[in-house]
C-alpha cells in the first residue's frame, strides 16, 4: 500500500505492506532511529510518538494508520532558535539517565505542556504512568517536566 505521512513537519510517500508496524517505519524506512522500539506488546511505552498530536505507542499503530496524518517524533521536538524546554528540563534535572524511556517520556511530556502548561507533580505521573523507567524511579523525570513547564511558561511571558 501507498501511504503519504506528514512525520515532523515533513510529507513522505512510501510503498508499505499492510502489517507494517508504525515503528518500524519510523526506524527502518525513515531511519529515524530516536524512537526506541521496546517491548512490541505496549507495556513500555518507549516507542511513544504523536499522532496528530495525541501520544500513541507506535509498537500497536500500523503505518498504513498514519497516512494522511501527522506524527511527531523525538528528533521534531528541537526549535530553530535550540533544544525544546522538555529536551532542557531532561538535561538540567538529570532525567535522562540510560536514555532508553527518554524520547517516549518526552513526547508525552510536550504533548502534557501542549494540553496543560502548568501540570502539577500527580498530573505529571499519570501522564507518564504508561512508560516505563527502571533507572531514574521517576523522580528526575517529573522534575524534568516541571522545570520544562516553568520555562515554557517564562519563554511566553517574554514572547
Amino acid at each position: 500500500m501507498q501511504i503519504t505521512v506528514t512525520v515532523n513537519g515533513e510529507k513522505h510517500t512510501r510503498d508499505v505492506e499492510p502489517r507494517l508496524l508504525l515503528v518500524h517505519f519510523l526506524r527502518n524506512e525513515l531511519g529515524l532511529t530516536g524512537t526506541h522500539w521496546g517491548c512490541d506488546t505496549s507495556n513500555c511505552g518507549v516507542c511513544t510518538v504523536t499522532l496528530d498530536g495525541v501520544p500513541v505507542k507506535s509498537c500497536t499503530v500500523l503505518a498504513v494508520m498514519a497516512d494522511g496524518k501527522s506524527v511527531g517524533t523525538v528528533e521534531g521536538l528541537e526549535r530553530p532558535d535550540g533544544l525544546d524546554p522538555v529536551q532542557q528540563g531532561f538535561i538540567q534535572c538529570h532525567g535522562l539517565q540510560c536514555g532508553f524511556c527518554t524520547p517516549g517520556m518526552m513526547i508525552t511530556a510536550r504533548a502534557l505542556l501542549d494540553e496543560n502548561p502548568d501540570p502539577s507533580e500527580p498530573e505529571i505521573r499519570e501522564a507518564i504512568s504508561g512508560q516505563l523507567c527502571r533507572c531514574t524511579g521517576y523522580e528526575n523525570i517529573v522534575r524534568s517536566v516541571r522545570w520544562a513547564a516553568e520555562h515554557s511558561a517564562k519563554e511566553g511571558a517574554d514572547a
